[in-house]
């Protein structure tokens, strides 16, 4: 497999495997408050960086260039801003990073977007 999508992949199973220790601990304490968070997450950090990771590994073309790593960082930026920032919001103590992270949410489904339209099969 090729470094790029194996970087996305082993980042997705990190995100999944914190997700689900998440969801342990809010089992074993009952207390599912931050559920809105465990779920984006998941989400995010799992399911979306594993669908890049896939479309980056079928399309081995999409990698060359910066633009994929670029892609890579800005995820994963979007990760590490938008769950603390729903943990924030959900607390009570400010909104901006939850927002913060739903535009960077944005950003990287419009460079994923840009990158499948750019690296159409002939």
């Amino acid at each position: 497999m090729q470094p790029i999508p194996r970087l996305y992949f082993i980042t997705a199973a990190v995100f999944a495997l914190l997700g689900m220790i998440w969801g342990i601990v809010m089992s074993a304490t009952m207390d599912h408050t931050l559920s809105p968070a465990h779920g984006h997450l998941n989400l995010i950090g799992f399911v979306m960086i594993a669908v890049f990771g896939t479309y980056y590994a079928l399309v081995p073309k999409a990698t060359e260039g910066r633009l994929a790593v670029i892609h890579y960082g800005l995820t994963v930026l979007t990760v590490i801003v938008m769950v603390p920032g729903i943990v924030l919001a959900i607390n009570e103590n400010g909104e901006i990073l939850a927002k913060l992270g739903s535009v960077l949410a944005v950003l990287t489904m419009l460079i994923f977007l840009y990158v499948v339209v750019r690296n159409r099969s002939d």
